[in-house]
């Protein structure tokens, strides 16, 4: 496939990726997570309780929840925060919704014990797919915050089934193309975000025209490009965690 991007990629091509590890010191599991100029820190944080109507309605296990934010400087003007205008804006209510069902669908809840593990999602730089990077990244923390638990014997087994990766596709220009950066994601006729397993199940998959329409051919080629990217960024999991946890234990 051809260079026709405006930052030299290949159509099916991802951003560079980075990843580094321990960012938030006092979080249980922390990870700096880098998209081309997308920046996030994602940070899991064990609770040793569950929450109120858990207890009430006895819910056997744990908990997990996401919360996620811009920060002011992340974007050329200034985002304001949520705090200042007084309530969460839409927009963050659907990503952090987005990114605890994501985490959830590979987490099993009763083998949490009584925790909620918390995950931050806080957005340093902003240049398209904030959420897909957290998901990618939150996974990642949680992982390592897991680790820590089970290291210190507060945990039997493993609550965490399997890994899980998201990233955008999109068609723009009339092609598709794979992990759209900001200038790609704000003219796109098509916008669909994908999150997947590490086994290769679907988590949920968005995809909406903007003020546009398309084909199932279409579908299935953003698909196509999708599972590519998510298998590209599951085996770079693998890789960080096995360097991570001296591959010791079942990732």
């Amino acid at each position: 496939m051809s260079h026709s991007r405006s930052d030299g990629r290949k159509v099916d091509q991802l951003r560079n990726i980075t990843l580094e590890a321990d960012i938030a010191p006092y979080a249980t599991g922390s990870v700096l997570i880098g998209f081309g100029n997308t920046r996030v820190i994602c940070a899991a944080t064990i609770e040793p309780k569950v929450p109120t109507w858990m207890r009430q309605q006895g819910v056997p296990g744990g908990w997990l929840t996401a919360e996620y934010s811009m920060l002011p400087y992340s974007t050329l003007d200034r985002k304001q925060r949520d705090i200042s205008k007084g309530k969460i804006d839409g927009r963050t209510v659907e990503i952090q919704r987005l990114i605890g069902r994501s985490l959830r669908a590979v987490v099993d809840l009763r083998k949490l014990g009584d925790n909620t593990l918390w995950i931050d999602c806080d957005v340093l730089q902003a240049d398209g797919g904030t959420r897909t990077a957290s998901i990618t990244g939150a996974y990642l923390a949680a992982r390592l915050a897991v680790q820590k638990l089970l290291d210190a014997k507060k945990l039997a087994e493993n609550p965490i089934t399997d890994s899980v990766a998201a990233v955008s596709v999109g068609i723009c220009g009339g092609k598709a193309l794979l992990d759209l950066n900001y200038v790609e994601d704000k003219d796109a006729q098509v916008d669909s975000n994908v999150v997947m397993t590490g086994r290769g199940q679907f988590v949920e998959v968005q995809g909406s025209g903007e003020e546009s329409t398309f084909s199932h051919d279409q579908l299935q080629e953003l698909l196509a490009l999708a599972q590519k990217g998510l298998k590209e960024l599951s085996a770079l999991q693998t890789a960080f965690l096995t360097k991570r946890l001296l591959g010791t234990l079942k990732l």
